[in-house]
């Protein structure tokens, strides 16, 4: 497995190799032994979830889950392609606000492990894009929050994207308060 560190601390881009033959490919998306070897130890997964969008421009974010709940991902593209951004908002970090982007698509294979205590968010690239990510807590309505997909200067690379509801009355970064410290995810 290839492992890049990115900008951030803690964010990764991880990319299994690939075997192939006629046939098609097989690929191990994640093995504990294999990155903990490499010197990357994730949290333990409880949950998986897997979501489709039908249109080329669907942007779902910035989401997070609020601590005692909050959750790392990590995101791989099962079809199509995507650009997925990790935002860090943990309160005192020296690279608090910022953000990273990557394109994950079904060719490219890779993937983006998010900690906890970063804004998660993602566009589409082509039609009926699938996104599967493991999370290392379960879901928690009272905890789920967005912040909005446009305050913070990311380049997204669309300008009218279809939003839910959920995320076109998210707050700005700005006037959000983060229930994230950099200390605690340490």
């Amino acid at each position: 497995m290839q492992i890049e560190p990115t900008p951030l601390s803690g964010v990764f881009i991880l990319t299994p190799a690939r075997h192939g033959d006629a046939r098609g490919f097989f690929s191990e998306s994640w093995n504990r032994r294999t990155l903990s070897q490499a010197g990357v130890d994730l949290p333990d997964f409880v949950q998986d979830n897997h979501s489709m969008s039908m249109q080329v421009g669907t942007l779902r974010g910035l989401h997070y889950q609020a601590p005692p709940h909050a959750q790392g991902k990590l995101v791989r593209c099962g079809r199509g392609s995507l650009f997925d951004v990790a935002v860090d908002a943990r309160l005192g970090s020296p690279t608090y606000g910022q953000w990273f982007g990557a394109e994950l698509s079904f060719e490219n294979g890779r993937q983006l492990w998010i900690p906890a205590g970063f804004l998660h968010g993602f566009v589409t690239r082509e039609p009926d894009t699938e996104i599967v990510y493991k999370c290392t807590d379960h879901y928690d309505k009272a905890s789920d929050g967005a912040v909005a997909w446009d305050s913070l200067a990311i380049d997204w690379g669309v300008s009218d994207p279809l939003l839910s509801d959920k995320d076109r009355a998210a707050p700005a970064f700005a006037d959000w308060t983060s229930p994230f410290t950099h200390e605690a995810q340490a």
